[in-house]
């Protein structure tokens, strides 16, 4: 759900008083336009940090280095390679180190984890665990712009999927909530997602995906009594898509089916 035209083609810019957004060059069905990278930068500075510096592409990256002027970090969202296959190189270029949740993606001897704040000048990033899409899923919240860096937790353009069996959807469920309850106390205005465009009403979005999570996990929910029993385990997920996603593209089932075995797990386990 975005307040941009749907139609309408996204490709980046500034918002707000810190961040840019820099496109990468990688559209597609899951991806959108693209993988967004962004820049913050305090007013006046040339120190920044740079958020998911994208797949490997060198054009890419020398665009987002050269508008990023001085790197003291680069940080990401999560592991996916869309997002942070270009970050070592990146860092390489720019002589900084790379912070991630995960482990294996940092590079440098710093971290990152919910609860983390980063400086930028006058003004501070602070870090919020969102696992769900991913189990080291991160957003960032922006007081001083009213903004919350989402990566793939929350989309420009329609919903994520949550990467079964990684990704899971009690978690996912409870990032909604915790970004939700975040964007009511601060009265976040806008979310800057990692594909798609800004969106300009942070509520109403939050409220959009957790109605939607509600009625898919519903809709999973009717349709497995339907499945004949004798269909085996690894054929059941496709069996629901087949019926709950009916409506929607094909190119997107494979995905699909990513989330319908996450909604299948929450509701075995309850």
């Amino acid at each position: 759900m975005s307040d941009t035209d749907p139609a309408a083609a996204w490709s980046g810019g500034r918002f707000g008083a810190l961040a840019e957004c820099v496109l990468a060059d990688n559209a597609g069905p899951i991806t959108l336009d693209g993988t967004n990278t962004w820049i913050l930068r305090a007013p006046d500075s040339e120190d920044s940090v740079v958020i998911d510096p994208g797949p490997l592409e060198t054009a890419h990256l020398e665009r987002v280095a050269e508008r990023a002027g001085h790197v003291t970090a680069v940080l990401l969202t999560h592991g996916h390679l869309d997002h942070s296959e270009g970050a070592r190189a990146f860092a390489d270029r720019v002589g900084c180190g790379v912070r991630a949740l995960d482990p294996t993606h940092q590079y440098g001897s710093e971290g990152l984890g919910d609860g983390d704040v980063i400086g930028l000048g006058d003004h501070e990033v602070r870090v919020v665990g969102t696992p769900g899409h991913t189990s080291d899923s991160l957003s960032f919240w922006v007081p001083s712009d009213g903004a919350i860096l989402t990566g793939d937790t929350v989309l420009g353009r329609g919903t994520t999927v949550v990467a079964h069996p990684d990704g899971a959807l009690g978690a996912y469920l409870d990032s909604l909530d915790r970004l939700h309850a975040l964007a009511a106390e601060h009265e976040a205005v806008e979310i800057w997602p990692g594909h798609g465009p800004v969106i300009a009403d942070a509520l109403a979005a939050l409220d959009y995906y957790l109605a939607h999570r509600k009625q898919r996990l519903e809709q999973v929910a009717a349709a497995l009594p339907q499945i004949p029993e004798d269909t085996p385990a690894e054929e059941l997920p496709r069996a629901v898509v087949e019926r709950v996603y009916a409506d929607v593209d094909r190119v997107l089932w494979g995905a699909a089916e990513m989330s319908v075995r996450a909604q299948i797990a929450y509701l075995q386990a309850r």
